[in-house]
């Protein structure tokens, strides 16, 4: 997927540019890689994400998957793969599969040393609802390899429009163990008072992830998303050519990145996908859709690292010096 550069087949590379995308996918950070085992349908296991993430001089990689917290892998991948020089990062989304929103298993994650708690994604009301009104849906997000039962819809507020308590317990995990809180597939309308309590709670660290699919912001939304002093990921399967996901052009990624500012976006891959581009060259098309777009490599540097380097917290010296 390599010859995929800014939205259109190089078929002629430019030397230079594909030296320069090169050059800033070093120590470039994926907050979303989606690769396997799973049950879903995936192109690359997370010891091939691992290998090509460190050919490419990555500097850390986020496992994500909807149904198990990839927590003890990551462990078990650091052991054996740490002279790779790649971070490995995990957390858990608080689907079905580990009892919703539940205590236990955000407890248990963060035992096993997961940064980040996404709220419900596949069992959120929202992500359900929207997959009973669009008959498309299934083209716009993976299906499982064999059926599974039907999940049950879990929502952040009761039917007061209170936050679960439950959900408060969670949220003084987060703020005690500093972990990164995603609000998953939630509805934007959920995310206003989910995030009001994290932050009275004392969570510190907050991520909005693909901000209009599902989640149903808009430009405004996002505005007030970074004031609130969250964090925005777009994911790059939406946008490059070759995704089976790509929804939207180059100057709606525009759009949004103004809206979020150069200093709260960061790019995430997204990819792992069965059919799609590997989650390293995904990266290279971003990035060459954002040189095309007229950003500057320092502004290019802060999407696909350095933000999401402050968000985890992780040694910003050592991003930039690799960078």
């Amino acid at each position: 997927m390599s010859d995929i550069i800014g939205g259109s087949s190089a078929t002629q590379p430019n030397p230079s540019r594909e030296a320069l995308i090169d050059q800033l996918l070093v120590g470039a950070i994926d907050l979303h890689c989606h690769s396997g085992p799973s049950v879903m349908p995936r192109g690359l296991d997370h010891i091939e994400a691992i290998r090509e993430a460190s050919e490419a001089g990555l500097r850390a990689v986020l496992f994500k998957d909807h149904f198990y917290s990839a927590d003890p892998i990551a462990e078990l991948l650091r052991n054996h793969y740490g002279h790779l020089n790649v971070k490995l990062l995990s957390g858990i989304a608080l689907n079905n599969s580990v009892g919703g929103i539940n205590r236990y298993a955000v407890d248990h994650s963060i035992k096993l040393g997961g940064r980040i708690v996404w709220m419900p994604t596949f069992s959120a009301a929202n992500h359900i609802d929207q997959h009973r009104k669009d008959a498309d849906f299934d083209k716009k997000f993976p299906t499982t390899k064999a059926r599974m039962l039907q999940p049950s819809p879990l929502r952040a507020l009761d039917d007061n429009g209170d936050i679960h308590d439950e959900l408060k317990f969670i949220l003084d995990l987060i703020a005690e163990a500093d972990l990164v809180l995603s609000a998953g597939h939630l509805h934007i309308s959920e995310i206003w008072p989910l995030f009001e309590e994290a932050k009275r709670r004392g969570v510190r660290r907050l991520l909005v992830n693909h901000p209009i699919y599902v989640v149903g912001a808009e430009l405004d939304d996002i505005r007030r998303i970074v004031e609130m002093g969250a964090y925005v990921e777009h994911s790059v399967c939406m946008f490059v050519e070759g995704s089976k996901f790509k929804l939207y052009d180059p100057a709606t990624l525009d759009s949004l990145i103004k809206a979020g500012t150069v200093d709260r976006t960061i790019l995430g891959s997204d990819l792992g996908q069965t059919g799609n581009p590997r989650p390293v060259d995904g990266f290279r098309a971003m990035i060459g859709i954002c040189l095309d777009l007229g950003y500057s490599e320092d502004d290019i540097r802060k999407m696909v690292s350095r933000n999401a380097a402050r968000l985890f917290g992780l040694d910003l010296d050592d991003t930039l010096a690799s960078a």
